[in-house]
């Protein structure tokens, strides 16, 4: 009679001793158990954003920029804003943004269109400006704090010889409550420099894109450019 008992408590402390088996590895529909590889789960893609666990205080600006990334700038060239100039290959960046709006209705600014003639962004990706020969045309970056992925479509007269990136917003409002501000940034992708100056070539009459263009050709030239 007293068998039973002793059975019991034997597989009660081997149940016990199993406490780190996974019940979701599981596969209810066939019935198996499937072994999942940790070493492939956890690879990191070689060029994803480091800021994917960082979130911004109210959700629509940028996180604050890592103190140890900016002391890092110091004793690089500045532009007029007093921003550093990176070294090409640099992806991690504090930079100067501002923001735009096609309702502003700047002249030579078509509604919602940017510099390629296509549609302005403000979804899971949004446009941005940039001067081209310091970020290539379809430049992808991604800003600390904020989920969505930006690329560089446009480029602004103002922005000519600075390290400054504009960002789209739809309305005036969002536009003003952005304002300009500091911000960190992480490129996971270069632009294409042969477009852009494929681009650029047929704009030279302007001074500003005859500008962007001669610094970028000279970049290429010399091949110091951003290579993914």
């Amino acid at each position: 009679m007293k068998t039973i008992p002793m059975i019991s408590i034997i597989c009660s402390l081997a149940l016990s001793s199993c406490g780190d088996f996974d019940s979701s590895a599981f596969n209810t529909k066939s019935g198996g158990i499937h072994t999942r590889s940790v070493a492939k789960t956890s690879k990191a893609t070689p060029k994803s954003s480091p800021f994917q666990k960082v979130k911004s205080l109210n959700g629509f600006h940028p996180a604050a920029v890592s103190l140890s990334l900016a002391k890092r700038a110091e004793g690089m060239s500045r532009d007029k804003h007093g921003m550093a100039t990176y070294p090409h290959s640099s992806r991690q960046r504090v930079v100067r943004t501002t923001a735009y709006s096609h309702e502003e209705m700047e002249v030579g600014a078509p509604w919602k269109k940017n510099a390629l003639g296509t549609y302005l962004k403000y979804g899971h990706v949004r446009s941005a400006a940039a001067d081209w020969s310091r970020y290539p045309v379809g430049t992808k970056f991604k800003i600390k704090g904020l989920p969505h992925t930006y690329v560089v479509d446009d480029y602004g007269s103002a922005l000519v010889g600075t390290n400054t990136i504009d960002i789209y917003h739809p309305n005036l409002s969002s536009m003003r409550l952005w304002g300009t501000r500091k911000a960190e940034i992480s490129v996971i992708q270069w632009g294409d420099w042969n477009r852009t100056l494929n681009i650029l070539s047929g704009r030279k009459h302007y001074p500003h894109t005859r500008k962007m263009y001669y610094a970028a050709k000279a970049k290429v030239d010399s091949g110091q450019v951003a290579k993914n």
